[in-house]
């Protein structure tokens, strides 16, 4: 069966992707009886089809892909949510096929886009839209489909894990953000990488799919890795946990929460050893017990396998003419939760004078919020007349520590601004 394929966008995703189409072209037609066709190539420019030999295929207006009678199955590779949302819904509307690897489209609209793709008969794919070459939302609806899941954890960016690793080493946060950049892990600006947004889109994903409810990316609880500093990473390595920004979705009796945050895992948790630009996703399911999906979470090669597998998947359900799938199943009536009402240990760290009476100040507020201070550390230095003060909590109401910490922040002690806040995952 000959699938016709359009493609848009040729960056280092979409030319991995041409890659994959043409060294395996004969062994997808050898074993699964697909003829893949590249027929159509849309982009700024014309250079990586050229370089390909396919420069005759090439246009700069996305409309002609999306609307041409030679396309079966469209890849979209242009990223964002402006133009790029456009040729998703205009090539589905035109009874096109879609794969995507668009995570901000997929978070913010996956819903609406899905159910436009199953009542129309028409396949969605957008396994790319996570974890990279990682294959984890095809195990997700159908590997785990016949586990109830009670959490996803995972380091779904690799800039970031880059960033924490050389911190654990010793660098500073601008030292470690200038050699992620140096080396091609992190953009020019890094704000969606170090903010957590690009993990709190992929989290989004996860939490619609495992719990199988409705949620965006707004609904997603997001703090970057900014605040921390190498002494966060070593201070807690001496304590016994690994410093990580991890994107977590966990079901409970009040619904669904979705939160990215810089967390403390014990060492000897898996994900604890996940280090570099590699990204590892943890699911937790009533049958399967613990499930770890580890591998490169971006690159033109890890990216484009998981966009390929996509369409050689539709393409082998296209052939057999079994119906489509759609993407997303209508969803429960669950609803999400803030991460307000959630309750657990909290290690933070604030920049203090130095004289007496500081600590006592800061352990009536937390009295006063019911706050448990399970331990309390003091860093100074003779140079300096001001200190670190560090604090682990036991377990303890999210919205309650940051009533503590305005109230801290409101007194005249307090020379650093806010705290560094580290979640504990135990």
């Amino acid at each position: 069966m000959t699938i016709r394929v359009g493609l848009c966008g040729t960056g280092t995703v979409g030319t991995g992707c041409i890659d994959i189409i043409q060294k395996h072209h004969d062994d997808f037609l050898s074993r699964y009886g697909i003829d893949l066709q590249l027929t159509r190539i849309c982009s700024r420019s014309s250079e990586v089809a050229e370089a390909h030999g396919l420069g005759s295929l090439f246009t700069s207006d996305y409309r002609e892909v999306v609307s041409a009678d030679d396309v079966d199955l469209l890849i979209e590779l242009f990223g964002g949510t402006g133009i790029a949302k456009d040729v998703i819904t205009e090539a589905l509307q035109n009874g096109k096929h879609v794969v995507t690897a668009n995570k901000a489209v997929m978070a913010s609209s996956g819903e609406e886009i899905a159910a436009f793709a199953h009542k129309n008969n028409l396949e969605l794919g957008f396994g790319a839209s996570v974890g990279g070459g990682i294959p984890i939302i095809g195990p997700l609806k159908h590997s785990l489909g016949a586990n109830d899941i009670t959490s996803i954890i995972g380091i779904v960016n690799g800039t970031t894990n880059y960033m924490l690793t050389r911190m654990e080493a010793g660098l500073s946060y601008d030292e470690a953000l200038k050699e992620a950049q140096d080396n091609g892990f992190a953009e020019a600006d890094p704000t969606a990488d170090v903010d957590g947004f690009d993990a709190a889109a992929k989290i989004a994903i996860l939490a619609a799919i495992g719990f199988n409810v409705k949620i965006t990316i707004d609904q997603v609880h997001t703090e970057g890795i900014r605040r921390l500093s190498a002494l966060d990473l070593s201070t807690a390595h001496d304590m016994g946990y690994a410093v990580k920004l991890l994107a977590i979705t966990e079901r409970s009796g009040e619904g669904v929460v979705a939160r990215v945050h810089p967390a403390m895992i014990p060492l000897d948790h898996q994900l604890a050893s996940v280090n570099g630009v590699y990204n590892a996703i943890y699911v937790t399911g009533d049958a399967v017990g613990e499930a770890m999906f580890f591998g490169e979470g971006a690159g033109a090669g890890p990216a484009a396998s998981a966009v390929m597998g996509d369409v050689v998947d539709i393409a082998r359900r296209l052939e057999k003419g079994a119906p489509a799938l759609g993407g997303y199943t209508v969803p429960d009536n669950c609803p999400v939760v803030d991460i307000s009402t959630l309750e657990m240990k909290y290690y933070l760290r604030f920049r203090v004078a130095d004289r007496p009476g500081v600590l006592a100040k800061m352990a009536t507020v937390f009295s006063e919020y019911g706050v448990s201070l399970q331990s309390v550390q003091q860093m100074g230095n003779k140079q300096r007349d001001d200190v670190n003060l560090v604090f682990i909590t036991h377990s303890a109401n999210e919205g309650k520590i940051n009533d503590a910490i305005d109230e801290i922040l409101s007194l005249d002690i307090v020379t650093g601004g806010a705290p560094s806040v580290i979640r504990v995952v135990d």
